[in-house]
């Protein structure tokens, strides 16, 4: 067997995508920051868009993890040539729906969030940063494209170099362009739109510079245009639809419950943001480790040992759940000192601490319920996976609309929903795993 799947394999994989991811997180830890400290109304409508927006990114986000397995899974065949192939097919999809999705934002963002935000400060303020996020989304396909090679062949130190220096230019933007500093015309909320598009362009030109001077072309067949192969043209939907729907949905629900949170207050609102901007950062490590075992369980299976299936998956929990529990470990003493970095509101600082604390606990489940769930995508059942997140999400959002329309509860008890969703997807994802028709899978 080829692929190496001890501790410092898979730590290999993974610590470049924890920093790149980490650098990613920095953009979203500066725009939250820098509207925080430019009103409530632009700190609650910054939650709304950017989830709004990347609820559309998820979309093409699954795609290019489809890509990824498939990829994974020609280099455990040692079948490097597809590589280069399917990898030029996913950039044919991905550019159709990529315009399509900029469309659809620019066109429908207005009457979507019109309808579904209560606020007519919050509203406005959304739609402003939607307007000019939405023209990003080119530029991330083929970022998500570059992730999905890189990844699948296990070679992941560029996307750490790239998302690194994707973040120095948001910060520098932002802080110009939010407030109007180095010259550049003061433009609010959309300055943080802006920025992040010319991040997003930037990691861009770079990934493109990096792949043509460092990655040997010919051995993977790279960057050459060729007819369209249909039946391969089939395989990656089989295997990326369904994640693009499940990713699709998954943030959607997630939107859903900001908008249920803005229905109890711009307060709530607020806090929320700020909590979910130090909650996604607690998930970093989960999300590349997740990215991890999908790639080392197709592999594995491509070169013919899905016995070692469980093994991968059971490794990379352990090393995920002691990376977020290193983590919680020194944030959880200074959880007043963290939520000022958003905001110097006292009333808001004291409100957010309990919240805070709910997220450090749910975000020391999710190494077992991620990694369980992107094993499962890794063996290739990405349609299985899809209708699991499907059964979790539909308790999910019945618990948050219970609590948020119906019990009236705090929101420190909203987020308790947390909890009851990677519980549920945790133990859905390991008796899959373990009594799952999976082997046996082709990509």
């Amino acid at each position: 067997m080829k692929t190496k799947i001890d501790n410092k394999s898979i730590w290999t994989i993974a610590y470049p995508i924890i920093l790149g991811s980490v650098a990613q997180n920095i953009i979203s830890v500066t725009d939250t920051a820098f509207l925080g400290h430019l009103s409530e109304t632009a700190l609650g409508a910054a939650a709304i868009a950017t989830i709004f927006y990347f609820a559309i990114v998820m979309f093409v986000w699954g795609f290019g993890l489809g890509t990824q397995i498939i990829i994974a899974r020609r280099v455990g065949e040692q079948n490097y040539k597809m590589v280069g192939k399917t990898l030029i097919h996913a950039f044919y999809f991905l550019m159709i729906v990529g315009i399509f999705l900029l469309g659809f934002m620019k066109i429908q963002s207005p009457s979507l969030l019109k309808w579904m935000v209560s606020s007519d400060g919050i509203y406005q303020a959304s739609n402003d940063y939607i307007s000019v996020r939405a023209w990003g989304i080119l530029f991330a396909c083929v970022n998500l494209l570059f992730r999905a090679f890189f990844i699948g062949i296990a070679k992941t130190k560029v996307i750490s170099w790239s998302t690194a220096f994707m973040a120095i230019i948001n910060v520098f933007f932002d802080y110009g362009l939010i407030f109007g500093n180095f010259g550049l015309p003061e433009m609010g909320i959309k300055g943080a739109a802006l920025a992040s598009v010319i991040a997003e362009f930037t990691a861009m030109v770079f990934f493109i510079f990096y792949t043509l001077r460092k990655v040997p072309l010919a051995h993977y067949d790279l960057l050459r245009f060729c007819k369209v192969d249909w039946p391969l043209f089939k395989r990656l939907l089989n295997v990326s639809f369904p994640i693009m729907i499940q990713n699709f949905l998954s943030l959607s629900c997630w939107f859903i419950f900001f908008i249920m949170v803005e229905r109890m207050g711009e307060h709530e609102l607020a806090i929320s943001n700020i909590v979910r901007s130090i909650y996604v950062l607690l998930m970093v490590p989960v999300w590349a480790f997740g990215s991890a075992v999908n790639t080392l369980v197709s592999q594995v299976i491509g070169e013919g040992f899905p016995d070692k299936v469980m093994l991968v998956v059971w490794r990379t929990v352990k090393l995920s759940f002691l990376s977020v529990l290193s983590i919680v470990g020194v944030l959880i003493f200074f959880p007043d000192l963290i939520i000022s970095i958003y905001t110097d509101d006292a009333l808001l600082i004291e409100h957010a601490r309990p919240v805070v604390y709910v997220v450090f606990v749910a975000a020391l489940l999710f190494p077992i319920a991620i990694t369980l769930f992107d094993g499962i995508s890794g063996t290739g059942r990405t349609f299985h996976a899809m209708l699991l997140e499907v059964f979790v999400l539909v308790f999910y959002l019945g618990g948050v609309y219970l609590t948020t329309q119906v019990l009236n509860a705090s929101i420190t008890q909203v987020w308790y929903s947390e909890y009851f969703y990677a519980i549920l997807m945790g133990t859905v994802s390991f008796l899959y795993l373990k009594y799952g028709k999976w082997r046996g899978s082709v990509v």
